[in-house]
């Protein structure tokens, strides 16, 4: 390197300078070159600036904070467990959850915790089988199933034992696991919705995103015309210390009418009608959202067809499948008793 007063200078010597242009300022900066050479006193100089050939920038700074990279794409491949198992058509993230509180569930040998994660390869078991060959969080989903079921009339939505009655998943005897969107009550009957999609479940059923059910309900006593304004207006239900949202009541003949519901209470068209002084005989589930049964025998089922399914999606577009979402809207109809 070229030496200037004992200094070496700090550029590339293809930018040295030519012959007769190199001087000096008072304060040891070659004028003639450029700002980064050293002063007379060997210090570099606080204006200098980085060589537009170095690859490491003098400005730079290393966060010591952040997180390795390996750490962040480990935490994004953890999943709930209720999710999974949700998603790998075990049963609804609500089911899931009372399945883990029960000690149904375990991971690998230990019974699991509410809110735990699952990792890639840890092997799962639910009600003593074992899921999806116990691949954990990295499983390979299964093929997306939606059934139209019509249930008959003594079957049970759930899997607990409570009951001692076939729950409708021993019923069909479907070779793959489907879980219900929702729940009929053991002596109700009609539309029951199967699937393995967590995320369709959670929309569909969330009370805040307001989808339609409508029902055919006979009753034991004739229905008054005030008896069916109140059920539409809103009807205060003692047992559940709260009043129903309001509805879409039609008479079909003296004993029988038909409510569409954009909420699910426990029981609630039978609380409904008992609040009014009647009894229910027969509740029939005819309609879910743009889902009908349109003459489906008691006992069978079928697959959703391609336009039913797309229509769904459509009507799903706007819901939210969180908890406590507020979903979109719900319909204004002043005239609700039709």
């Amino acid at each position: 390197l070229p030496i200037y007063l004992g200094t070496p200078c700090s550029l590339h010597p293809a930018q040295w300078p030519k012959s007769g242009e190199w001087t000096m300022d008072m304060d040891g900066r070659g004028e003639g070159g450029r700002e980064d050479c050293t002063d007379v006193n060997g210090k570099m100089d606080i204006n200098s600036k980085a060589d537009i050939n170095s690859k490491t920038d003098i400005n730079s700074k290393t966060d010591i904070n952040s997180k390795t990279d390996i750490n962040s794409k480990e935490e994004r491949r953890e999943e709930r467990l209720n999710k999974w198992l949700s998603q790998m058509g075990v049963c609804s993230r609500r089911e899931a959850d009372r399945l883990i509180e029960a000690g149904k569930v375990w991971v690998d040998g230990c019974p699991a915790a509410m809110g735990q994660k699952l990792k890639p390869g840890q092997k799962v078991v639910c009600g003593g089988v074992p899921v999806n060959a116990g691949s954990g969080a990295g499983s390979q989903k299964p093929r997306p199933v939606l059934l139209v079921v019509n249930k008959p009339r003594g079957i049970v939505c759930t899997t607990s034992d409570k009951d001692r009655a076939m729950n409708i998943v021993e019923y069909l005897d479907y070779p793959e696991r489907i879980y219900p969107v929702g729940r009929l009550d053991k002596d109700s009957e009609g539309l029951l919705l199967m699937t393995n999609q967590g995320d369709l479940v959670n929309k569909i059923m969330r009370s805040g995103n307001a989808h339609e059910k409508e029902y055919i309900v006979t009753v034991d006593c004739p229905l008054t015309d005030d008896a069916m304004d109140r059920m539409a207006k809103g009807i205060y239900l003692k047992e559940l210390d709260t009043v129903t949202r309001p509805c879409k009541v039609k008479r079909v003949d003296g004993k029988t009418c038909s409510i569409i519901l954009t909420q699910g209470l426990n029981r609630q068209i039978r609380r409904m009608c008992e609040a009014c002084g009647c009894h229910v005989k027969r509740l029939v589930r005819v309609r879910i959202m743009n889902i009908r049964l349109d003459g489906l025998k008691t006992g069978a089922f079928r697959e959703v067809g391609q336009e039913e399914y797309q229509e769904l999606t459509r009507l799903l577009k706007d819901s939210t499948s969180l908890p406590g979402g507020r979903g979109r809207a719900l319909p204004q109809d002043p005239d609700s008793r039709r």
